[in-house]
């Protein structure tokens, strides 16, 4: 019906902001994309957007237009998915959100191996800085560090992680006095910059015993990217505050030292996350199911 594919046009050309964006995705000229919106428009007798090429803002229709579409798009989804959930093979889009390190090294991967087995998905990694909203942008699942606040969202865990306090054999050879964590005052710490703040707050928790202590820590690097943080650690810069996954194979040849091991960085277990409805698409189900599987034997065991 020509109503649901206006529906679905909308959605599409509201998730990317403009329509110069609306075009390259949808593989149109930009005047075509603009023509539509202007057919849309005339047959509901109401303007949805002010726009110009480069952005896009919804009217008070447009948003009436884009919250109710949404929601009658996901029940036909809905209903499609349980009709056809007998067929052995899967199908369909499964949009997933990472962060850039975890996402490139594991999430990548994965996803290209459940598209393998299931050809019919049609899969789309978006890596980002920061977590993206899963309904703003249009996303099935994101890869998060943490549970998420948001109590519509659901979590599964997919791998336990924790913060591991090192530094290259270099820097341990002439380094100061390390005899706890208030001693990091006193050590060159590379940060990394994951906001506007101008120090970092590194967390700790003692094994077994619960006690936590956190301390301000500063030094002469450090940079808005991971593996830029590790690669310096490495280097003999400093000393890192950094995720096992991400430094295990370090810890493990001896190109990193653990510090401290009596202390321990609090949990950052990554989870998938996706919203809470009625019917959960059998594709994002499976998905999560194979990151929760396999996940845990990309990374070995703390």
């Amino acid at each position: 019906m020509a109503q649901l594919d206006d529906l679905a046009f909308f959605q599409r050309l509201a998730r990317t902001g403009s329509l110069t964006a609306a075009a390259r995705e949808l593989g149109l000229s930009l005047s075509a994309v603009s023509k539509r919106l202007k057919l849309l428009e005339a047959r509901l007798g109401v303007e949805l957007a002010s726009r110009t090429t480069r952005s896009l803002a919804l009217t008070a229709e447009g948003e009436r237009y884009l919250e109710r579409g949404a929601a009658i798009l996901e029940e036909l989804a809905e209903l499609e998915e349980a009709l056809g959930e007998q067929q052995a093979a899967l199908s369909g889009p499964l949009r997933v959100n990472a962060t850039f390190g975890f996402g490139r090294h594991h999430v990548a991967p994965l996803l290209s191996a459940f598209c393998s087995r299931y050809p019919g998905v049609e899969g789309v990694l978006e890596l980002s800085n920061y977590p993206l909203s899963l309904g703003d942008q249009g996303f099935d699942i994101g890869v998060r560090v943490g549970e998420p606040p948001d109590s519509r969202l659901i979590a599964r865990r997919i791998l336990a992680n924790r913060r591991v306090l090192c530094a290259s054999p270099d820097y341990v050879a002439r380094m100061p006095p390390l005899a706890g964590p208030a001693d990091l005052g006193t050590h060159a710490c590379l940060v990394l910059r994951e906001n506007d703040s101008d120090y970092a707050v590194w967390r700790f928790q003692r094994r077994g015993g619960g006690q936590e202590q956190s301390v301000k820590v500063a030094g002469p690097l450090a940079s808005n990217d991971g593996e830029v943080i590790v690669g310096l650690a490495l280097d003999g810069h400093g000393i890192v505050l950094r995720s096992w996954w991400d430094i295990h194979e370090y810890l493990a040849s001896g190109a990193l030292i653990e510090l401290l091991p009596e202390w321990q960085g609090v949990c950052a277990d990554f989870h998938a996350v996706y919203q809470q409805r009625r019917h959960v698409p059998a594709r994002l189900r499976a998905f999560v199911d194979f990151l929760e599987q396999e996940m845990p034997g990309r990374v070995p065991a703390r």
